[in-house]
């Protein structure tokens, strides 16, 4: 038994020591196409619908027009009476108008027909 073992240590130790034969593969080389692939997951899955969406955030703002009904990320809603490049002016009742940042307008309501 003890002999069957050494002889394995010794072909196990001959093969490690061979340079004739084949190269050892680099493991970064055989994980590169699984790297590759999480990378174009992430941005196909991730990135791409995220700007896509800031993209369509971006124009929503730079479209906005007086009468525009809105809301404001804190769920005020109100009519778009004043605009500046930076800020927004919503009347929210009679007589009462409120100054936001162009940036809190979440989203703009479609117009209704009468």
């Amino acid at each position: 038994m003890w002999h069957f073992l050494l002889a394995q240590a010794q072909v196990l130790a001959q093969e490690a020591g061979q340079e004739g034969g084949a190269p050892a593969r680099n493991p970064l080389m055989s994980m590169l196409p699984m790297i590759v692939a999480f990378f174009a997951i992430m941005y196909f899955l991730m990135i791409r619908p995220q700007q896509k969406r800031e993209r369509q955030r971006k124009d929503m703002l730079s479209a906005l027009a007086k009468g525009d009904n809105v809301i404001t990320s804190g769920g005020v809603c109100g009519s778009v009476v004043g605009l500046s490049e930076e800020r927004v002016v919503l009347r929210v009742d009679e007589n009462v108008t409120m100054e936001f940042i162009r940036g809190a307008i979440s989203q703009v309501l479609p117009k209704e027909s009468k």
